[in-house]
């Protein structure tokens, strides 16, 4: 019981990352990114592709961030140009790309067979120390994200990224330039998911394309809306009650007779989704957010 709720742990804190990084997008400044899992997706291989190769893990993990960080350049600067529903379909197309891309090129990355064999964080613990380890050092690395997102929002930058989302054009009439500003903050909520794209490669040891779908996309999302978006206690609650649902729901085929594992998972999703109803319904700024009454 123990291992499987530090499992659940981990994989809370590695949405938590996700969703922080998105809500520096969205939440401040607007820019809707349905290509989270992209990111994501490019942080665990370039981890995992490096480790496989003997390059140390904080050296794997870094590049992680990097890569992740530098193909949100070009999805950044079309930001400038796309209103935010063109936006989010480019985004979710460049996601499908890159999935795409991760199973064709064999060579490099195994396709569908996927990557075995992905060194755990302090291996030589053993498997249980090595989860503690992990779990310990994902609470440290969310800790000081979101201090540092708390930081960001209330210094004069953060006011300005909050402009940028509620006015860009009133913001632009004042002489105010917001260009640099979106597309930084892109490449910043890209780093964050591949850092925890690399969590997640070491957690599991074994990634295959058909774990990067568009789903965890709208998982990040669902958090984030649950919670409260622009603000770090809406992504960090939103993340852990996402993970509450996922996990929670698991436990209804318990009360409901004759429900096969493959009909469960879409019960788990329609659970989900009729929370994330009633959320927006009497709660529209989160159950985390200001309180519109």
């Amino acid at each position: 019981m123990t291992a499987y709720l530090q499992a659940i742990g981990i994989i809370a804190l590695i949405y938590a990352l996700l969703a922080l990084g998105l809500n520096l997008q969205f939440g401040l400044t607007r820019l809707v990114n349905f290509g989270v899992v992209a990111f994501f997706a490019i942080g665990a291989y370039t981890s995992a592709l490096l480790a496989l190769s003997g390059v140390p893990l904080i050296l794997s993990f870094a590049a992680a961030g990097l890569l992740a960080g530098i193909s949100a350049l070009p999805l950044g600067l079309l930001s400038l140009r796309l209103r935010e529903d063109y936006l989010a379909i480019v985004t979710l197309g460049f996601s499908e790309a890159v999935r795409i891309t991760i199973q064709q090129e064999e060579w490099l990355t195994k396709g569908v067979q996927g990557l075995p064999g992905i060194p755990k964080v302090f291996a030589s613990l053993g498997p249980a120390a090595s989860d503690t380890a992990l779990f310990f050092i994902l609470l440290v690395v969310t800790a000081l994200v979101a201090w540092g997102t708390v930081r960001l929002t209330r210094s004069p930058l953060g006011r300005l990224l909050r402009a940028i989302g509620d006015d860009e054009p009133a913001l632009m009439a004042l002489g105010k330039n917001p260009t640099k500003f979106k597309v930084q903050i892109f490449m910043v909520g890209a780093v964050l998911a591949g850092l925890a794209g690399a969590f997640y490669a070491h957690f599991i040891t074994f990634i295959s394309p058909e774990q990067f779908v568009p789903l965890v996309t709208f998982y990040v999302w669902m958090g984030l809306i649950m919670g409260g978006s622009g603000t770090v206690r809406g992504a960090l609650g939103g993340a852990v009650l996402l993970m509450v649902f996922l996990e929670g729901s698991r436990f209804i085929k318990d009360f409901i007779p004759g429900v096969s594992e493959v009909q469960m998972s879409s019960v788990r999703l329609a659970a989900v989704g009729l929370a994330l109803i009633l959320v927006t319904m009497y709660r529209p700024n989160g159950l985390f957010g200001k309180s519109t009454s």
